[in-house]
């Protein structure tokens, strides 16, 4: 996976974060959840990444 792929991850991430800050402000609990959600699926793919990343570099 590329730069894109990071880039896209980081997006995932920033949207939940919006979600939940919206959810908060609205008092929508649902949208809130699905913004932490949002985010923690962003971050564990940004994991991921930078784990091949280093397996990738250690086998260089």
């Amino acid at each position: 996976m590329g730069l894109g792929d990071k880039i896209d991850n980081k997006a995932e991430e920033l949207g939940g974060r919006a979600k939940e800050a919206a959810g908060r402000a609205t008092d929508d609990r649902e949208l809130q959840a699905e913004g932490k959600k949002d985010q923690a699926t962003g971050n564990l793919k940004q994991a991921g990444e930078k784990l091949k990343d280093t397996f990738k570099s250690s086998r260089d």
